[in-house]
C-alpha cells in the first residue's frame, strides 16, 4: 500500500474559502494531522482518524505524518490559511530533509489556501495593490532583533505590510515594540488594518491611522495590515475603501 502526505490549506475561517482541491484530499484522507483548532474543522467520519497536537510541536507532527504515510497511510496534514505561509509546509520538508531516507521518496504534496492576509485585505479594498511583505511578530522561533531589523526595512523600502501573530497573551511587548518602530519611522496618518477573526462569526475589522492604533486592538486571531506611503483611503458612509495604487510615480 502506497501513502501519502498532502499539506493542505484550510483557508481564514469561513467552509466556503477552502478549495475543492483540498476538500477532495480531507474526504480521501485516513489520517487527519494538525493543531488542536484546525483539525477540529474537519468534521469526523468512519475511515478517518483525527489527530489533535499542541501548536508548538510542528517537527514532531510533521514526523508523525510522514511515519504514517510510509505505512501506508493517506495523511492531511492541515494549517490555516496556506500552509507555506508561516504553516506547516516547512515543518514537514524540514522533517523529510532530516529524517528518514525513505521519507524523500514519499508522495507529497502541497495544496494551497486562501491566507488570512488576503481574506483581511479583500474585505476592506485592495491594501496590497502594489508591493507588499509579510512578517510573523512571534519570537519564539526567531529573536526580536531579526524582526526589529526586518521592520525596518520594509518600512524603508515603503512596503505594505502584513502582521501575523503580532501579539500573544504571554508576550504582549512584541507588538508594542513593533508599532514604536513604525511610530519612529512613518507618518502619523499611515493607514493601519486590523481583522480580527477575518471570515468567522466573531469578524471584526477596524481602520485606524497609525496615531490611533493601540496594542490592545491586536491578538494572535488579528491580522494586522500596514498600508504604504502611498495607500489611499476612501471615506464613505460606513466602512471605508482602502487601496494602494499600482502604480508610482517617477
Amino acid at each position: 500500500m502506497t501513502g501519502s502526505v498532502v499539506i493542505a490549506g484550510l483557508g481564514p475561517g469561513s467552509d466556503a474559502l477552502v478549495t475543492p482541491e483540498v476538500r477532495a484530499a480531507l474526504d480521501a484522507a485516513t489520517d487527519i494531522i494538525g493543531y488542536i483548532p484546525y483539525v477540529r474543522r474537519v468534521a469526523p467520519r468512519a475511515g478517518l482518524t483525527r489527530h489533535e497536537s499542541d501548536n508548538r510541536v510542528e517537527i514532531d507532527r510533521a514526523r508523525h505524518a510522514l511515519t504514517l504515510a510510509a505505512g501506508g497511510a493517506r495523511v492531511v496534514v492541515v494549517s490555516s490559511g496556506d500552509p507555506g505561509v508561516f504553516a506547516m509546509a516547512s515543518a514537514v520538508f524540514e522533517a523529510v530533509e532530516h529524517g528518514e531516507r525513505a521519507w524523500r521518496e514519499l508522495d507529497v504534496r502541497v495544496l494551497p489556501g486562501i491566507t488570512a492576509m488576503l481574506a483581511a485585505a479583500a474585505r476592506v479594498g485592495a491594501p496590497l495593490g502594489h508591493d507588499f511583505c509579510a512578517i510573523n511578530l512571534s519570537d519564539n522561533l526567531k529573536p526580536w532583533a531579526l524582526i526589529e531589523k526586518r521592520l525596518r526595512l520594509a518600512v524603508e523600502a515603503d512596503f505594505a505590510m502584513a502582521f501575523y501573530n503580532p501579539r500573544s497573551a504571554s508576550r504582549p511587548e512584541g507588538f508594542v515594540r513593533a508599532l514604536d518602530v513604525l511610530r519612529e519611522t512613518c507618518a502619523p496618518d499611515r493607514v493601519m488594518i486590523f481583522a480580527r477573526a477575518v471570515c468567522t462569526p466573531d469578524e471584526q475589522i477596524t481602520v485606524r491611522p497609525l496615531a490611533e492604533a493601540d496594542p490592545g486592538m491586536a491578538d494572535m486571531r488579528t491580522l494586522v495590515l500596514v498600508g504604504s506611503s502611498a495607500t489611499r483611503l476612501i471615506p464613505r458612509k460606513g466602512a471605508p475603501f482602502v487601496y494602494t495604487p499600482r502604480s508610482v510615480p517617477a
